[in-house]
């Protein structure tokens, strides 16, 4: 760590939180099914959807065996588990998603 950083910008930042909800999608026993590859790409298509909404504000694609990806959802909780239950590769059974809450901090965003 080289940015010496003082119990007060803690305490700023930490005012600055805000609900958000995780997604974590991880592949499932049908992953190989026939149709796969359509399914995924109706899957890839609500994704988007979604973010170009602005329902997802991170989108992060995994490339792993186990986690297909995980995203940032602007919803509560149980409304993202209700958004998510309707995915595509979820409904397949392709995808398992857990849905946590989480806080983050407005502003933030992945480098360029």
């Amino acid at each position: 760590m080289s940015a010496e950083v003082t119990d007060e910008q803690i305490q700023a930042l930490a005012a600055t939180a805000r609900p958000y909800s995780l997604a974590q999608l991880r592949w499932g026993p049908k992953r190989h099914q026939d149709g796969a590859d359509a399914i995924e790409l109706e899957h890839q298509r609500r994704m988007v959807s979604l973010r170009a909404d602005g329902v997802i504000a991170i989108l992060c694609p995994v490339v792993s065996e186990n986690l297909a990806g995980v995203a940032i959802l602007t919803e509560p909780p149980e409304q993202a588990e209700q958004t998510m239950a309707a995915d595509p590769c979820v409904r397949a059974g392709m995808m398992t998603c857990e849905v946590l809450p989480c806080l983050g901090f407005p502003g933030d965003s992945l480098p360029g």
